[in-house]
This record gives structure tokens, sequence and C-alpha cells, in this order.
């Protein structure tokens, strides 16, 4: 006789074994018609699921966000049968629901092309307006095998052979059509509506190993209702017209080549970028009272071992060895373990502490080419880097003060506000469940000291600590993980750092690892897209273009340039004999924030006509007008609050 408690925490009775189906038709004809799926003690199930134990359930419905995954792993099963259907022999192998969508791998002679998604699409429709039931059924393990390669899914049947002996070999029916799955599932195929669209498709090797078949992977994108997919395609659009690889080509800012994957060559103005957002990373840091430091590249694999990154990192470390002397090195993939090395150098006491340790270090991590993306994601990358060793008592202070350092140049780069996800113990993990405890509630405390509202992200703490990750939101809506900070009680202890306390005895001090940035890379091409390339006049590459109407109005055009440098300025001059309205778009393409007009009235006149990207007008101004406006524009915005004290 189960008793069912609902989050109001109203309780009704049952005489037997009952589904979430009975018991939403219980409550009432509205949410017995709403009703999706239901969580039984957190966990999500199907809504047939039955109930024979007195549990806590809640009813998920179609504006829940577990209610969008699911749409999107069902669309992938619907997706799966069309192909099937359409394309009898094809296998099937995967299908997921991923951030904003699914994909399914098929293994086929021919690999399926764009062509082919308008009949897909089509069958997809067709699938879910019969609105067959999603019905689970549990098979003995030789059966199913048996099955599916009766059938000539040998894929299938790999699956099951690799599956543990004690897990249940669930198999979800649609209708005539079946698929190993573990679920859950909507009711019946119709709950998937129409919102759904494919998109792409791409090679993927069998369980992503390149000595398996290939297959044709097919990714599509599904939301609840056609307004939720209309606005994601909308910002697709938009994505594209932002991408940071094409806008870096058009403004010259980068490229990279087969001959060094996965790292960048700058060229000047995207070097230019760079710096401008180092230095004000550096300013940021000095008032914040970090020591700026270096560390090698290249180092032992024994500190690695040490540090305990040898077994969790050394698939994607870079590897050197060094055979006169028998040494491994690697290619450092992060920078906290040699800054134990710099805080190891010599005793050192509690009055030092807190020591704020910052590196703009170079790393290298191998990623699979597959993985990589323009600038956002390589093999070499440059950290805004820090480590504060201090004391336990100094810990949430730390964080506070960090917190607050990072806002503040987030909105300085033009992003209000973010959302904050607080990562907790994974299951592997180094260090003990005390040091652990201490170090999450150091975290929550911290969180209380910054008034920092936060999502938990359960298991996804670093092996050696829990962690806050800070989401940033962009002009088009995307979210951006950014900042992270780790409360680490084991690198201290594995590396043996220490410290004398006042009580003249050694302590282990307390690591917190902190970036706002991430990386240099990453987060430059996340500006890029943030401002399509229009950069504010600090960070501009290019800040001013000085433009010439006649031959006759060149020697002025270098003096207003000259006069523009002197206050630090970049800047360009285009004496080239070409129209003005010609020089004016292709500058306004390159995206240059300023351009001044030059001719012999404004030679004699000592003006300049000054146009703003994307503005239709121009502004006539005297050349010290246009001195000062612009120099006071290009000051960055930590630089002017310093100066407005």
């Amino acid at each position: 006789m189960p008793a069912i408690t609902l989050p109001d925490g109203s309780v009704r009775s049952f005489d037997g074994p009952v589904t979430g189906t009975t018991i939403a038709a219980s409550i009432g004809p509205g949410l017995a018609k709403a009703a999706l799926a239901m969580c039984i003690d957190g966990k999500l199930v199907d809504l047939s699921t039955e109930v024979d134990r007195d549990s806590l359930i809640r009813f998920i419905t179609r504006k829940d966000d577990a209610a969008l995954e699911m749409i999107r792993h069902d669309t992938a099963h619907v997706l799966a049968e069309a192909v099937q259907s359409l394309w009898p022999g094809t296998q099937v192998t995967i299908g997921p629901s991923i951030k904003d969508g699914f994909y399914y791998d098929f293994f086929r002679n021919e690999p399926f092309t764009p062509d082919d998604f308008e009949a897909i699409e089509i069958r997809m429709r067709e699938i879910i307006a019969a609105n067959a039931p999603f019905e689970r059924e549990v098979w003995e393990r030789d059966a199913a095998i048996h099955y599916f390669e009766n059938k000539g899914e040998r894929f299938k049947a790999e699956l099951i052979r690799d599956l543990p002996e004690s897990e249940a070999i669930s198999i979800y029916r649609q209708g005539e059509w079946l698929d190993l799955c573990r679920g859950p599932h909507l009711r019946s195929t119709g709950d998937v509506g129409a919102a759904f669209k494919l998109m792409k498709v791409a090679g993927a090797y069998w369980r992503g190993d390149h000595r398996n078949p290939m297959l044709t992977r097919i990714y599509g994108t599904a939301w609840r209702d056609r307004k939720e997919l209309d606005a994601h395609l909308l910002q697709l659009e938009e994505a594209e017209k932002r991408d940071h690889r094409r806008i870096g080509r058009e403004m010259d800012l980068f490229h990279i080549q087969e001959e060094a994957v996965g790292q960048i060559f700058w060229h000047a103005k995207g070097w230019r970028l760079y710096t401008v957002l180092q230095d004000y990373m550096r300013r940021a840091q000095t008032r914040g009272g970090y020591q700026e430091v270096r560390t090698p590249q290249l180092v032992d694999r024994a500190l690695w071992e040490a540090s305990g990154h040898w077994d969790k990192y050394r698939e994607h470390m870079f590897i050197a060895s060094v055979e006169d002397e028998d040494k491994t090195l690697a290619l450092k993939p992060m920078n906290c373990p040699c800054h134990v090395q710099i805080f190891r150098h010599g005793l050192r006491s509690y009055r030092e502490l807190p020591l704020r340790m910052a590196e703009f270090g170079a790393c290298h991590r191998y990623e699979p080419s597959g993985a990589l993306h323009g600038i956002m994601r390589v093999r070499g990358f440059t950290q805004d880097d820090a480590h504060i060793f201090c004391t336990e008592d100094q810990v949430a202070s730390e964080i506070a003060a960090f917190v607050a350092m990072l806002d503040e140049v987030y909105r300085d780069l033009g992003f209000e506000g973010f959302r904050v996800k607080f990562s907790d113990r994974p299951e592997s993990r180094a260090g003990s469940d005390e040091s652990w405890d201490k170090a999450e509630d150091a975290l929550k405390n911290a969180c209380d000291l910054a008034n920092v509202p936060y999502e938990l992200n359960p298991g996804e703490g670093a092996f050696y600590g829990p962690k806050l990750e800070f989401v940033l939101t962009d002009a088009i809506g995307r979210d951006w993980q950014c900042g992270t900070v780790q409360v680490d009680y084991v690198l201290p202890e594995r590396l043996d750092a220490s410290y004398i306390g006042e009580d003249s005895n050694r302590h282990r001090p307390v690591m917190v690892h902190r970036a706002i940035l991430g990386s240099f890379e990453r987060f430059i091409g996340i500006l890029i897209e943030q401002y399509a390339g229009k950069f504010p006049l600090w960070l501009a590459p290019v800040q001013v273009v000085v433009a010439s109407i006649i031959t006759d109005a060149e020697p002025y055009a270098q003096e207003v340039a000259s006069s523009l440098r002197a206050k630090g300025m970049q800047v360009e001059v285009d004496g080239r004999n070409e129209k003005i309205n010609a020089k004016i778009r292709e500058h306004s393409l390159a995206r240059v924030p300023v351009i001044l007009v030059v001719g012999r009235r404004e030679a004699e006149e000592r003006k300049v006509a000054m146009r703003r990207l994307g503005g239709a007008s121009q502004e006539i101004l005297s050349l010290d007008e246009a001195l000062s406006t612009l120099s006071a524009e290009a000051t960055p915005p930590d630089v002017r609050r310093l100066q407005n004290l």
C-alpha cells in the first residue's frame, strides 16, 4: 500500500503498486494530460513505471528541462526508425541527446548527405503522427544478442555483450520498431512534437576509435515548440555571422595551418588585441595584490606523478624524451604544480599569507583533431592562471575578493553579470572526505560572503577539489563557461608545501586555484563573437584610419595620425589614390571603429570629418576636439576609473 508524497507535501495512498499514469489521473485530468514522465525519489523514470513503495514523486511536464532532454532523446529514436524504414539494411549504433539537440550514428555503405534530410524529416513526422507508445521490455542477454545479430545489427550486439552482467537489457519499442536503450522515454512518439530539424552530417568512428568502421552521424536539434526552434535557428544564423574564424580572416587577426595543428599564428593586429587584453589583466592582478611569476614549460614527469596529474592527464600531455639523461619530460598542461615549487623554495611564514601568485602560463594539451575549433579549442594556449596560498581562515575572504575582481573584469569586457555552478566532489578523487568537506564548506561560505547564488553541478569537481564555474551569456544568448575557482587541500599535501605558523610549527597552506578568462585564446574568440568584431575603441586592433580625399591632403593626414599616436592610439593612414567611398567601405568591412576623413578644406581649417562604424553620417570636429574625444574613448575602463578618482 504505497504512500505517494507530492512536492506540495500532500500524500496519496493506493491499495497496491500503481503507475505514474494512474497517480497523475488521480490528481486531476489536467495533470494526466500534461505529465510526460516522473521523478521517483529524484530519479527520472517513465510514466508507466510501477511504484510499489512509499515514494516522493514529482511529475515532469513539457516546461521542465528534463522534458526537453527527453524530447531530444526520443527524437533520436524517431530519426533511427525513419532512416531504417527508408533505407533497410542500415545499422543503427548510438543516438544520445546533446546540448541543443541530438545525433544518431549509422553504418551504411553509402554515407548520408544533407540531400537526404527532406525525406527523413517527412518520415519522422509520419512516425510522430502515429503516436505509438514507448514501451519498455527487459530481455534475456543471449536472446537480445541473438535478435540483433539475426537482424544484421552487429553494433547493437556488441554493445549488449559489453554491458555489465548485472545490468538489465532494456529494450524500448515504438510500434513495430525497437531499440536497445536504458530510457527513460516520453509516453509516445506523439509527445516528441514537430519542433525539430536535421542540421548536418559528419563522420564518426565507431566508439571513437580510428581503427573501427567509419559511421555517418546525423545531427539534429529539437525543442519543446516551434517558437523555441525558430529562436534557436535564428541564434545559429547570427552565430554564423559572428564566427570568429571568418571575422579573424576579415580583420587579419590570426591564422592556423597544418604545420602547427591546434596552435595559432597571431598576426600584428591580432597580437595587438591579445596584448591589450593581457595588459588589462596584468593591471587588474597588480591591483589585486598578485605577484607575477614565470615557470618552465618542460617539466620532468616525476613532478606530474607526485601531483597526481600523470595518472589523470597523461593522455592529454605532449611528451619529450631526453635520451642522454634518460629523462621523460612533459610540456605542462597546467601551471599549478610549478607554482607549488615556487612556494616551496625557501621557508615561508604565516606573515606572507595570503600569497597570490599569477602567471600568464603557456600550456599545451593534446586535443583530437576533430575536437579543435578555431582559436576556441586549441592545443597551445595561455592561461590567466593564479594560485592563492592561504590559511583556512582566509579562504572565504580571498574567494570573495576574487569574485569581485572577476565581476569587474567581465563588466569592463562587455558582459553584464554571470551565473555560477557549484561543482562538488567527483567519484574519482584524491584526498580524504574530511578535506573535501572543508573545501566544499569554504566555497559555500565564500559564496555567502560574496552574495553569489549558485546552482549545483553534482560530481563535476576537479580530482583535487570542488570548484565554482562562472558562466557568461553573450550578445546572442549563448552560454560560455570561462572563470573558475577551486579550493585544494590535496596538492599542498602531495607536493609537501608548508609554512611556519604563529605557533612556530609547520602547517599546510590551502591552495586556491583561480582563473578569470580561462585561456586568452578562447576568450578572445568569445570576444570576437560577442562584438562581431566591432570592438569598443580601447580594445580595437586598429582604432582609427585617417583617409585622405586628395593627394594634397596626405601631409595633413600624416600629421593627424602622428597626433593620435602620440596619445597612444593605433592608427593607420590610407593615402591611396582611391575614391573616398571605396576607402570607407573597405575599412568598415575591416571593422575599424573610427575613420577620419581629411581633404583640402579639413587641412586648411585643421578639422576632421569623423565617421563611426555603423553610423550613417559624419561629424565635423576640430583636430583638438577629435584628439580629446578619441583619446578618452581609447582609455581602458580600469585606467579611466583611476583617472576619475
